[in-house]
């Protein structure tokens, strides 16, 4: 039996919310949003989602004006996904998320990634904040690095993976270029 995606007989600001963001791996696409992924072929090989799902959660978070779906720049064939503004709000939800991940099931090794301030690469706390100049880091002034729970580059590694193996700022492309040999088709079946 497949779940209802309302919440039926629940008025509450929280159970619309999850009507939008609650249904398994659109955390994990916002997640990559966040990091700068774009293309549909970039968040279907990251994700080892199945392209049937990620269709369905893409419509959903375009449809709720989470997500804006637009034309590559300077492709004219392509199309990507970029956060709008509603879903650039949720970025104290995801941060809050990982940092309760990261204290709960930490990985072996310690944090696979640290979000760090751009102003001064000192890391952000749980709570948003630099640990080092105490401002609240607005997500456009976020820098995720490799933290020491991050195993090493694999040579089959996805291209998203590869390049979160270095640092690199929230909201901005990931990937500027399609890769070589792989699908990463902006519109999708």
């Amino acid at each position: 039996m497949t779940l209802p995606r309302d919440y039926r007989g629940q008025t509450c600001a929280l159970s619309r919310s999850m009507e939008i963001v609650g249904e398994r791996w659109t955390l994990l696409v916002l997640r990559d949003a966040f990091y700068g992924v774009r293309r549909f072929g970039e968040f279907a090989a990251h994700l080892s989602v199945p392209r049937a799902v990620l269709t369905d959660r893409l419509a959903t978070l375009v449809e709720a004006g989470v997500l804006d779906r637009r034309p590559e720049t300077g492709t004219g064939r392509r199309e990507v996904y970029v956060l709008a503004p509603k879903g650039i709000a949720l970025w104290p939800a995801v941060r809050a998320l990982t940092a309760w991940g990261e204290e709960f099931y930490a990985a072996e090794g310690g944090p696979r990634r640290v979000f760090r301030h751009v102003g001064d690469e000192a890391p952000i706390g749980p709570e948003g904040h630099c640990t080092g100049c105490g401002t609240a880091v607005p997500v456009g002034d976020v820098l995720v690095t490799p933290g020491p729970g991050l195993p090493p580059p694999a040579e089959g590694d996805d291209p998203v993976t590869a390049a979160l193996a270095r640092p690199h700022r929230l909201l901005t492309p990931l990937l500027t270029t399609a890769p070589q040999g792989r699908t990463t088709r902006g519109s999708h079946p």
